[in-house]
C-alpha cells in the first residue's frame, strides 16, 4: 500500500522440472515464512526498561542485530533508535496497546500461509519475497513492492488502525494478502514516482483484488459502508480526475485515525470488473498483476461509474478460502 503505506511474508515456489523425455514429480511449494524476532526482541527491551528504552540502546539493541527486513525499513522510512524513543514519548499508548496484537501472529502466520498457497496455485510465476514484522516509528503501518526488498508491516500502527478492521486478525490477515500483491506487480507501473490516478489505483485496487481472491477479503474494507449509494458520484469524480498526477482527493489522505484513499476502492472495482468479464481468469489475474497499459486495461474492463458488481471474487475459481476461526 503506498499512501499510508499505511503494507508480508515469504516462501519459495518449486517448479515441475522436465529431464528429457521424462516428467519429474513436481515438488510442493514451502510453507511461507513470517520473520517476528524483530517484535519478541523489541519487547524484551521494552519490558526491561519499563516503557521507556532510550535512543542509543534502541539503536543498539534493537535495530543494529535485527532482520534485513527491519534494516530496509530504517532506511526507506527514517527508521531510527532516536526516531522510535520520540514516537514512544509521544504516543505510548501505540506500543502498550500493540502487545495485544503480538497474541494473534501465530493464527495470522497460518491463515496467511494458506492464502499465499492459493496465489501460488493460481500464479505459478509468483515472486518470492521475505515478510517481517517489526516495530517502528508509528509509521509506516505496510510497506511492499517488487524491488526484492519484501514486505514489512509495522505492528504497532497495523495494530493502531482499528478503522481498517476492528478484528485484528483478520486485518492483519488481509492487509498482509495486500502487501504480497505489491511484491508481483509491474516495476515500471509500481516505480514510477509520478503516477497519474488512474495508474496509482490500478496498483492498489489490483492489491486490493488479489487480497480478496486469496485471503478471501480485501485488507481495506472501511469504504463498504461509506461508498454505498455514492457509486456513481464517487465514480464520476474519478473519471474527471484520473490522468491528473494531483492524487490528494484520491490518495495520501488517511491517517491512523481517520480513512481516505478511496482509489484503493475505485482501482478495486475496475480490476474486479476487468476479472469478472474475462473468460480465461488465471490469464486475468496475471494482467491484473503485471498492467503496463493503465488506459488499454481500463478500456477492456467493462467498467463504468456506478455499475453493480455481483458475486464474490473467489468463487469464480471455486477457491475455497480456510475459515476466519478455527473450527470448533
Amino acid at each position: 500500500m503506498k499512501p499510508i503505506r499505511l503494507g508480508i511474508i515469504a516462501g519459495a515456489f518449486a517448479s515441475a522440472a522436465i529431464c528429457g523425455g521424462a516428467s519429474a514429480e513436481a515438488a510442493s511449494p514451502p510453507k511461507p515464512v513470517i520473520i517476528i524476532a524483530d517484535v519478541a526482541r523489541f519487547y524484551r527491551l521494552y519490558d526491561a526498561a519499563g516503557g521507556h528504552p532510550g535512543a542509543e540502546q534502541l539503536q543498539h539493541e534493537y535495530i543494529d542485530p535485527g532482520s534485513e527486513g527491519l534494516h530496509h525499513l530504517a532506511k526507506v522510512r527514517n527508521v531510527t533508535g532516536a526516531t522510535i524513543a520520540a514516537a514512544l514519548e509521544t504516543r505510548p499508548e501505540l506500543y502498550a496497546d500493540a502487545k495485544r496484537c503480538m497474541a494473534v501472529l501465530p493464527r495470522v502466520r497460518q491463515r496467511v500461509g494458506a492464502a499465499l498457497s492459493t496465489l501460488f496455485q493460481l500464479y505459478p510465476e509468483a515472486r518470492v519475497s521475505p515478510v517481517t514484522i517489526v516495530v517502528g516509528r508509528g509509521r509506516p503501518v505496510a510497506v511492499g513492492g517488487p524491488g526484492g526488498e519484501g514486505v514489512q508491516i509495522g505492528l504497532e500502527a497495523l495494530c493502531a488502525v482499528s478503522w481498517l478492521n476492528p478484528d485484528v486478525e483478520e486485518r492483519f490477515v488481509h492487509v498482509i494478502a495486500h502487501e504480497y500483491a505489491h511484491v508481483q506487480q509491474s516495476p515500471a507501473l509500481a516505480d514510477d514516482e509520478h503516477p497519474t490516478v488512474l495508474e496509482l489505483s490500478l496498483i492498489e485496487g489490483g492489491a486490493e483484488f488479489v487480497a480478496e481472491l486469496t485471503s478471501g477479503s480485501v485488507g481495506y474494507s472501511q469504504f463498504k459502508a461509506s461508498t454505498k449509494g455514492h457509486e456513481m458520484e464517487i465514480e464520476r469524480a474519478f473519471v474527471a480526475d484520473e490522468d491528473k498526477t494531483d492524487l490528494v482527493n484520491w490518495f495520501n489522505n488517511s491517517t491512523l485515525e481517520k480513512p481516505g484513499d478511496l482509489g484503493y476502492w475505485v482501482g478495486y472495482r475496475i480490476a474486479r470488473s476487468y476479472y469478472q468479464h474475462a473468460a480465461d481468469k488465471r490469464r486475468a489475474l496475471r494482467e491484473i498483476l503485471r498492467v503496463t497499459d493503465p488506459k488499454a486495461f481500463l478500456a477492456k474492463s467493462g467498467w463504468s461509474p456506478g455499475m453493480r458488481l455481483d458475486g464474490a471474487s473467489g468463487r469464480v475459481l471455486n477457491i475455497a478460502h480456510p475459515p476466519s476461526r478455527p473450527s470448533a
